[in-house]
């Protein structure tokens, strides 16, 4: 897994995303031994979330980065910013009860506002939109999408646009879908760009960032140490935001959650910039989109008018052969204008899922906190989830113990059996998606 992870940290080189700004000069790595209130494993949007949350409460925070700030899920996703969970709410609710779960509802709309005042106060500009679409392309699917809709909207109050038969095609033009939802909550960003951004707020507020800094070894005890090929960090508390890769390169930094989460491979293409009344006819609003199924999709337009088309995913421990034929061909089921469009970009890599959706937030003793199972919807609660460990460092528990009640099972088989039973399970799924 550990080679795979890197492969795919290559193909994630390429990605639109990369094409399309210009990091800054590499963050020097550690280089001997250094004492801090909290040592973050990780710079993605939770561990860079944390580190300002952290500085601006005094906090002196260092940031240990493997490869580059952001390298990792942070910024190569998909860049939907979701309500809610993976997981649903029914999960919510059946393990914590209707008052807990309609408390975890309201902070993931948190994560939304939270987000929005980052970008005002750090002036990150990172071509933000709103608008989601839900989209069901059976009339199973559509039922399905209704009875959900309807439930959020009841319980939660999630207002949405639906469209049925071929009223879909005023929202979203294409012949594939025979129901969808709109809703203004959720929407998109260009999410390195996001990331970049909170890496400079995190840097102006005094945070150490040590980029090419793998950590190597955690031990515990009233200090934290972890080791690194160079260095060695002491400090009060440490912060495991890594998330997929700390199982797949560190399994001794935390060996009793690892099995709790699988890296899954997700991949995106970009194609050649569109006309731009063409991107104004396929998603008038601009929102991006995902469906319903098991095995899904995810698009939306980019600011330079490119389709960014996810969803071909991996459970095993290889890319998908032929991967951007493929990807081509299921973005022509979607939008058949765009048969033929080349392909510019093609790029992806791992996300981190818990076997329940859930996200799997916690302590390993009294002062190592993680962050991780954020399932696909990661890009606005990893900011929350960074908000949430840094206020329990500080003495205010409350709100990241909600969490930490979540139950959380191992995926079976162990490490050698763990993705093999993945890809019997999901190949049913999707089985059952075409049905």
């Amino acid at each position: 897994m550990a080679s795979l992870l890197r492969s795919d940290t290559q193909l994630n080189r390429h990605s639109y995303y990369e094409a399309s700004l210009s990091r800054p000069a590499p963050l020097a790595p550690l280089v001997g031994d250094l004492a801090t209130d909290v040592v973050v494993v990780g710079a993605g949007f939770a561990g860079l979330s944390a580190a300002i949350e952290l500085a601006q409460r005094g906090f002196q925070v260092a940031v240990l980065e493997a490869d580059r700030v952001c390298s990792g899920a942070s910024g190569r996703n998909g860049g939907q910013v979701i309500v809610g969970y993976a997981s649903g709410q029914s999960e919510l609710e059946q393990q914590l009860g209707q008052a807990a779960a309609r408390q975890m509802w309201d902070m993931s709309l948190e994560a939304i506002d939270l987000m929005d005042a980052r970008m005002a106060q750090w002036g990150i500009e990172c071509e933000r939109q709103n608008g989601y679409l839900y989209v069901a392309d059976s009339a199973r699917k559509a039922r399905a999408l209704d009875a959900e809709m309807d439930a959020m909207d009841k319980a939660y109050g999630l207002p949405t646009e639906r469209a049925y038969g071929a009223d879909v095609r005023a929202l979203i033009d294409s012949p594939r879908y025979v129901a969808c939802a709109y809703e203004k909550r959720s929407g998109h960003v260009h999410p390195l760009k996001y990331g970049l951004g909170l890496a400079r707020a995190a840097l102006a507020l005094g945070v150490q960032i040590y980029e090419n800094t793998a950590a190597l070894r955690l031990e515990q005890g009233a200090t934290v140490q972890i080791r690194t090929a160079n260095g060695l960090v002491r400090a009060r508390y440490a912060l495991l935001a890594g998330n997929c890769t700390l199982p797949a390169f560190g399994p001794q930094l935390a060996p009793s959650i690892a099995a709790r989460i699988m890296p899954v491979g997700t991949y995106i293409v970009a194609t050649e910039r569109l006309d731009p009344g063409l991107v104004q006819r396929l998603i008038p609003s601009g929102a991006a989109a995902c469906d319903n199924n098991v095995v899904l999709d995810y698009f939306r337009f980019s600011q330079d008018a490119r389709l960014l088309f996810g969803g071909r995913v991996s459970y095993s421990s290889s890319t998908p052969a032929r991967l951007q034929q493929r990807m081509a061909a299921r973005m022509a089921t979607v939008f058949p204008q765009l048969r033929g469009t080349p392909i510019e970009f093609t790029w992806g890599g791992f996300v981190d899922i818990s076997m329940n959706r859930a996200p799997d937030f916690g302590r390993i003793g009294e002062n190592v906190y993680y962050l991780q199972g954020f399932s696909g919807h990661g890009v606005a609660l990893t900011g929350l989830a960074g908000q949430l460990v840094a206020q329990a460092m500080a003495g205010e528990a409350a709100r990241f113990e909600l969490f930490s009640r979540l139950q959380h099972r191992d995926f079976p088989g162990g490490p050698l059996l763990r993705a093999p039973s993945l890809v019997l399970g999901m190949l049913y799924h999707r089985l059952k998606d075409y049905l």
